[in-house]
C-alpha cells in the first residue's frame, strides 16, 4: 500500500514541516493571547475636556464610536492647569503598578489632524507619561520621534499597547508588532485615549475610537 511506503512517509513529514513553517510565517498569534479582558462599564470611561465647554461640544458616543475633538486655542481641563488643550477619555478603576497590562482599541484619524497625542499611558518617573502615541502628518509616532506607522489618515486601524511594568512597552498596529520601548518607570499607571495637543498642532484635532478594551496578563 502507498501509505506504508517510504515515499508516503516523506510526504507526510514534508507536509507537517510545511504547515508549521506556514503558521510561523503567518504570525497567527494575536496580541491578546494569554490575556484576560477586565470588565468595563461606561462609568470607567471618564471624559477630560476644556473646562469651559459642555461635553457634547467636544465629545460624542454614537453607534459604538467615541468621537473626540479639540481646538488648539481651547482652554485646559481646569482653571488651575497649565497643560495644553485636550479631549480625552481616562480609563478609571484599573490603575496599576505591577504586572502586564494591555490597551486595545480601533482608532480613526481624519486627514488634517496633526501634532496630537491620541493614546497614552500615564505615570512615570520624572515625566508625566510612560508612553504616548502621536500623530504627525499622517504618521503614527512614539512621541515625536520614531515612526510606527505611515499613512493612517481616514481609515480604521487596530491599536494594541502592552505594558510590562518595569521592563518595556510593545506597540502592535493591525496585529503586527511595530515598536518596543523601554519602560520609563513609575508606580501608578492608567490608560487614556482621545486628542491631546502637542507641538506644531493643527487648529482642529480629532480622533475616533471603538471597541476599546483593557486586558491583564493571565
Amino acid at each position: 500500500m502507498i501509505s506504508s511506503s517510504p515515499f508516503a512517509g516523506f510526504l507526510s513529514a514534508t507536509f507537517v514541516w510545511f504547515a508549521l513553517f506556514a503558521t510561523l510565517c503567518k504570525g497567527d498569534l494575536d496580541p491578546t493571547d494569554g490575556f484576560s479582558p477586565v470588565p468595563l462599564k461606561e462609568g470607567n470611561f471618564k471624559l477630560q475636556k476644556p473646562y469651559n465647554v459642555d461635553p457634547n461640544k467636544r465629545y460624542s458616543f454614537k453607534n459604538g464610536v467615541r468621537r473626540l475633538w479639540v481646538y488648539s486655542n481651547d482652554k485646559p481641563l481646569n482653571q488651575k492647569s497649565h497643560t495644553k488643550p485636550r479631549t480625552e477619555i481616562k480609563i478609571t478603576g484599573y490603575n496599576y503598578s505591577e504586572g502586564v497590562w494591555q490597551f486595545e482599541g480601533f482608532g480613526y484619524i481624519p486627514n488634517g489632524t496633526t501634532g496630537v497625542s491620541i493614546m497614552q499611558i500615564f505615570g512615570t518617573t520624572g515625566h508625566a507619561t510612560s508612553f504616548m502615541l502621536h500623530v504627525y502628518d499622517g504618521q503614527l509616532k512614539y512621541y515625536d520621534e520614531k515612526v510606527i506607522k505611515d499613512h493612517i489618515y481616514d481609515k480604521w486601524f487596530r491599536v494594541n499597547v502592552i505594558h510590562t511594568v518595569g521592563e518595556n512597552i510593545k506597540v502592535f498596529i493591525n496585529g503586527i508588532k511595530k515598536y518596543v520601548a523601554n519602560d520609563r518607570g513609575g508606580k501608578d499607571h492608567y490608560f487614556k485615549f482621545g486628542v491631546y495637543t502637542q507641538k506644531d498642532s493643527s487648529r482642529y484635532m480629532e480622533s475616533r475610537w471603538k471597541n476599546v478594551q483593557i486586558y491583564k496578563k493571565l
